[in-house]
């Protein structure tokens, strides 16, 4: 009964955990966004895109990461919100989803995400910088299913 009880405590800090700090990163790289340095960090990435490339072209680069930043912002306040809106959040966390698996397709998209070695290709810095968003996706995953849980149940 013990380790029931301290197994289901650990499940639930583990998931708060997960969802503050999947919220603290979206607030925080959302917010770098309207910095001049952080367009220049994320241009070969957006460009390379085909999915993102066009609205470069239709709104420019400055733009572009402002409305990326705009997006992240609102994904991690939706995610953030379970405890009153289980429903939103659950939207939040699905939607942010799709969006790292978006950034996940850079590292097939962007040429400087890899370098070309002897032997194997290994991530560069910007491939290193992309592969997280492997446990971004991960936590948004179980984010989500956390919130329609709670959703379910009100």
């Amino acid at each position: 009964m013990k380790i029931h009880r301290i197994r289901k405590t650990m499940h639930s800090v583990g998931i708060s955990t997960i969802r503050y700090g999947l919220v603290i990163n979206l607030l925080e790289i959302g917010r770098i966004k309207f910095e001049d340095y952080e367009v220049e960090n994320i241009r070969p990435l957006v460009t390379s895109s085909p999915p993102l490339a066009w609205l470069i072209a239709r709104l420019g680069e400055k733009n572009v990461a402002r409305l990326l930043g705009v997006t992240e912002i609102v994904l991690g306040s939706l995610i953030g919100a379970k405890p009153i809106a289980p429903r939103a959040s659950a939207l939040g966390s699905l939607a942010a989803v799709g969006m790292f698996a978006t950034t996940l397709s850079f590292l097939a998209t962007t040429p400087e995400a890899w370098q070309e070695t002897r032997g194997e290709p290994k991530l560069s810095l910007a491939g290193q910088f992309l592969v997280k968003d492997v446990v971004l996706l991960g936590a948004s995953l179980l984010t989500a299913a956390d919130a329609l849980h709670a959703a379910e149940r009100r």
